[in-house]
C-alpha cells in the first residue's frame, strides 16, 4: 500500500520511504511506506547496504494467501538518524551494522528500525554493502563455535572442526573465526575447484568433497573430528556425521532437516545443537546485548586485517530487479560467500 504524504487525519506530513515487500510466494514488489519511529532501545537507520541470506527465501516460501505484505531482508549496514529515549550505545551519525529481527519488517528500505543491542558498529576500512555482507554470518558462526560447542578462545588446539557447506556465507566465515580464534584444525566441504579454491582462501586445512561419502573421506586424512558444522544437506549427511565424528562429539546444525535418527547419537554420547541466530532477538534473552559485543569484535577484527572479506558479488543499487536477480542467485544454490546491494 502507499501512505499519503499528508495524513489528513492528524493534519499533519507524514514522510514515506522507499521499500521493497513480498506477499505469499511471489516475486518482491516495490511500495512506499510511512516512516518507523523508534520506540525506547531502537536506532532508526538510514539503510546503506544490504544482503541476501537464505532466510530471506525460507520467510517468503511460508507466507500463505491474505497474509499482510511484508519487508524481509535481514543483514544491513547504514546510518544512525534517529535514536529511542534509552538508548545508550549510539548517537546519531554513528554507522553500524547488525542482522535485525525476523519478528520484526526487514531492512530492504530506506530506513529501518533496529534494537541497539543487537547492532555493532561499521568496520571503518569497508563501504557499507560489503559491512552488510558480515552481521547474519557472523553471529550464527560465532554462536556456534561459543555457545553451541562452548568453546574458550584459543582453547580448540588438538581438536579439529568438520564445516559442512564451507563455500556458502556461514561457512566461510566459520572457518576463519576457527581458526583465529580458536586454534581448531579445520576441514571444510566443497565440490566445484571454485569452492575448493574459496574454502582454502578463507583458511581451511584440509579440504573433502561432500559430493563423495565423508566418512570415507575422514578416515583417509587419520581425523575423526569433535565438532561437526552441518550447514545445508543435514538430513542426507548424517548418517556419515555420527560415523565419522569421536565419542562425545558435538554437532550443530542450521539448515531445516524434515528427521533426523537421534537415537543413533547414543552409542557414541553425542551432543546435538540448532543454531538460531535470532532467537535472542526473538524471545528478548536476557544475554540479548552478546549479539552486540560479538559484532564488534568481529568489526575490529575485520579493521586489523584478522578477517578477509567473505563478500564476492555487489550486484549494484537496492531495487526491485536488483533484488529479484539477488533472490535467484540465491534459490540457486551456487552462491560462493555473500551477495549484497548499496542502498536504495
Amino acid at each position: 500500500m502507499i501512505y499519503d504524504l499528508l495524513n489528513a487525519s492528524f493534519g499533519k506530513t507524514v514522510f514515506t520511504m522507499k521499500a521493497i515487500a513480498c506477499a505469499k510466494t511471489g516475486s518482491p514488489y516495490s511500495l512506499e511506506l510511512e516512516n518507523p519511529q523508534p520506540g525506547p532501545q531502537d536506532l532508526l537507520v538510514e539503510v546503506k547496504g544490504v544482503s541476501v541470506n537464505p532466510v530471506d527465501l525460507k520467510v517468503r516460501a511460508r507466507m500463505q494467501d491474505g497474509d499482510t505484505p511484508k519487508v524481509i531482508g535481514y543483514d544491513a549496514a547504514g546510518i544512525v538518524r534517529e535514536v529511542g529515549g534509552e538508548v545508550s550505545g549510539f548517537r546519531v551519525g554513528d554507522e553500524v551494522f547488525y542482522a535485525g529481527d525476523v519478528t520484526r519488517s526487514g531492512t530492504n528500505a530506506e530506513f529501518h528500525l533496529v534494537d541497539e543491542r543487537i547492532a555493532g558498529k561499521k568496520p571503518t576500512s569497508l563501504g557499507f554493502a560489503e559491512a552488510a555482507g558480515f552481521p547474519l554470518t557472523s553471529i550464527t558462526a560465532w554462536e556456534m563455535l561459543f555457545d553451541s560447542f562452548d568453546l574458550k578462545q584459543g582453547a580448540g588446539a588438538g581438536d579439529s572442526l568438520l564445516v559442512i557447506g564451507g563455500a556458502g556465507g556461514v561457512g566461510s566465515i566459520l572457518i576463519q573465526l576457527a581458526k583465529r580464534l580458536t586454534g581448531l584444525r579445520v576441514i571444510a566441504t566443497a565440490s566445484r575447484p571454485e569452492t575448493v579454491d574459496w574454502v582454502r582462501k578463507m583458511g581451511a586445512d584440509e579440504v573433502i568433497n561432500h559430493r563423495k561419502p565423508l566418512a570415507g573421506q575422514m578416515t583417509d586424512l587419520g581425523i575423526s573430528p569433535r565438532y561437526v558444522a552441518s550447514l545445508n544437506g543435514t538430513e542426507g549427511h548424517f548418517p556419515a556425521i555420527v560415523e565419522l565424528i569421536r565419542p562425545r562429539g558435538h554437532i550443530a546444525v542450521i539448515d531445516d532437516p524434515m528427521s533426523l535418527d537421534i537415537k543413533s547419537m547414543k552409542l557414541k554420547a553425542l551432543t546435538f545443537s540448532w543454531e538460531y541466530m535470532f532467537a535472542r532477538s526473538m524471545f528478548q534473552t536476557d544475554d540479548i546485548g552478546k549479539q552486540r559485543e560479538l559484532l564488534d569484535r568481529v568489526s575490529g577484527m575485520i579493521d586489523a586485517g584478522e578477517l578477509v572479506s567473505t563478500v564476492t558479488n555487489n550486484l549494484g543499487g537496492l531495487n526491485l530487479e536488483s533484488l529479484k536477480d539477488a533472490h535467484r542467485l540465491q534459490e540457486s544454490g551456487s552462491v560462493i560467500g555473500k551477495n549484497v546491494l548499496e542502498g536504495f
